[in-house]
């Protein structure tokens, strides 16, 4: 830890910047600033009440919220940590897409969407309280807070690397600008200015991104080329080459020799414990669909964000992968050579190598757009749970309306400030991808347990579900500590994949069998949380056969279904 921080007060100034930007790239970078604010106060008026500031009062139309839902998900992690995956793993991280990404979000569009949306709640962690009970509820809202604030640190970690390698400041002053930038327009305009902001950092991102794809793979000669380049550089290497050119069985990603289990590790610990449990419990992505104006649009929210999900690895993925064969320093770490380099700059130092200065600028710009839609997104939601579920509910009830807008907006701030010291956590891991995988294990995958029990068994009870998820969560933290201190080796990211499954396994087993000992809750308070005890005209939105077919959830999740299983076949 000592020399992150050394690390953070010495980086130096110009001279050492690794981008030679000229005067015209900024040009986008102030233009997109600007737009930022201006949007923050634009949506000032949406935010003048503590319903508006935190929830948007449930006012956004499908389109919106879905293309928040992604963007919202495209930070630093999915451009940096997905093209990091890409340069050391390539192919089987695509995995993370269509194994680890669309399903689950078929899945909350079409099961669990009318559940939050009509039940009213404001956050994952009221469900909980209305579905478990008080326990459940605070440990749950006090693990996503604690999990917000570590991930906001790594977007902001690399918001403030982009500032040092463009602008040669010191690290952390980038991390103290960054901050105060987000800080500002979610703190003019909330949630609402949260989302408009995602939805046009989603167009600017691809704007960045799409060029440099394309000029990687002109560059290369293709796909073709691409792939051939990929089986030189192993070979030369010593290494297989099918484990970078087939997703499948995918032995490099999951850590397993065996191929059976690296396929189980991956469908059971990625698809279903670590996907699941990140998309379906994640307030971050349920917050936007929860903004939206009715019961189908909340729905089709995340169906309309799997249509671009699915093809977002051609735009991370595919530029880590060129970078592997291109970029030097990124050569240096897959032969395995002792170097300070990082798989996660990988993309940064194929824009210094590809882009021209003028797309320059462009490409920069999206990577800012992109790190503070994550850590927006990170904040937005932790204001919500900490105002809604732990101040309101456990610190000061019944104050005035005026009063959690002026907490909402404390905890913004302290939001900001807390993730700059996550940040120098962040700033350890060579593969960022690793670092987040290790947080989804410990706080998404029990949550996710605890949740699917709740809604379709009604006999779990308000004991089982916190001591359920307490058990899940220290099942994960028990094998990542023997990983960390290497009593268990595992490579790649296995060691993720089998916390989750562990997690899962713990919270499952304990929640049934505290359940089958204690009393569950009458069946007259399960109403809406419940799925045999909800009517589907509760869960159902009234006007739903009114709408056109392609707006309607389930033929837009069949669609979706039959591409993702299209794509998978295509690039197995």
């Amino acid at each position: 830890m000592s020399s992150t921080l050394n690390a953070l007060s010495t980086s130096s100034a110009s001279p050492g910047t690794l981008i030679a930007a000229r005067w015209y790239d900024y040009i986008p970078i102030a233009i997109y600033f600007a737009f930022v604010i201006g949007v923050g106060l634009i949506a000032r008026a949406k935010a003048a009440t503590a319903d508006g500031f935190l929830t948007s009062g449930r006012s956004l139309p499908a389109w919106v919220t879905g293309i928040a839902f992604v963007s919202a998900n495209l930070g630093a992690v999915e451009i940096m940590g997905m093209s990091a995956n890409g340069a050391q793993y390539g192919m089987p991280t695509f995995h993370y897409f269509w194994i680890g990404a669309v399903p689950a979000m078929i899945f909350l569009g079409l099961v669990m969407m009318p559940f939050y949306y009509g039940s009213k709640v404001r956050s994952v962690p009221e469900f909980m309280l209305k579905r478990y009970g008080t326990a459940a509820h605070l440990v749950n809202a006090l693990s996503f807070a604690l999990a917000q604030l570590l991930i906001a640190g790594i977007n902001l970690y690399l918001l403030g690397k982009i500032m040092n390698w463009l602008l040669g400041w010191p690290l952390w002053v980038g991390l103290i600008v960054a901050a105060v930038i987000v800080f500002s327009y979610i703190t003019m305009g909330g949630l609402s200015a949260a989302i408009y902001n995602e939805v046009l950092q989603f167009f600017v991102i691809v704007a960045a991104l799409l060029p440099l794809t394309l000029i990687g793979l002109h560059r290369v000669g293709g796909w073709h080329g691409l792939t051939s380049k990929i089986t030189e550089a192993a070979t030369a290497a010593g290494t297989d080459p099918a484990q970078q050119l087939h997703s499948w069985p995918g032995n490099s990603i999951s850590g397993f020799d065996s191929n059976l289990l690296s396929v189980v590790g991956l469908v059971f610990g990625l698809g279903f414990v670590l996907s699941f449990g990140y998309w379906t419990t994640n307030f971050v992505e349920v917050q936007r669909a929860m903004a939206s104006d009715s019961i189908s649009s909340a729905q089709s929210t995340p169906i309309i964000g799997t249509f671009v999900k699915m093809f977002v690895p051609f735009l991370v993925i595919v530029p880590g992968m060129v970078a592997g064969v291109m970029v030097s320093e990124v050569q240096q770490l897959k032969s395995g050579a002792s170097t300070t380099y990082q798989y996660n700059d990988a993309v940064l130092y194929l824009m210094r190598d590809l882009l021209p200065n003028g797309l320059l600028g462009l490409a920069i710009t999206g990577l800012l757009a992109s790190f503070m839609a994550g850590m927006a997104a990170n904040i937005s939601a932790f204001n919500t749970v900490w105002g809604v579920d732990i101040y309101q509910h456990y610190i000061k009830k019944n104050a005035d309306d005026a009063h959690y807008l002026m907490v909402g907006k404390l905890s913004t701030l302290t939001a900001s400030v807390v993730a700059i010291l996550t940040a120098i956590i962040a700033s350890n891991y060579s593969n960022l991808m690793d670092y987040l995988q290790t947080l989804f294990s410990m706080f998404n995958a029990p949550l996710f347990a605890t949740f699917i029990i709740g809604m379709f068994w009604k006999r779990a009870t308000p004991h089982a579900g916190w001591i359920g998820l307490i058990s899940g969560t220290l099942g994960a933290l028990v094998v990542n500590i023997l990983i960390w201190t290497e009593r268990l080796v595992m490579p790649g990211q296995g060691g993720a994949f089998l916390a989750a499954g562990v997690a899962f396994t713990v919270d499952v087993v304990i929640t049934v069998l505290v359940s089958m000992a204690t009393k569950p809750k009458p069946d007259s308070e399960l109403k809406g949380f419940v799925y045999a005890l909800t009517p589907k005209s509760e869960r159902t939105d009234p006007h739903l056969y009114q709408l056109p077919w392609f707006r309607r959830p389930i033929p837009l999740g069949i669609i979706a279904g039959v591409l993702v299983i299209a794509l998978n076949s295509i690039f197995h």
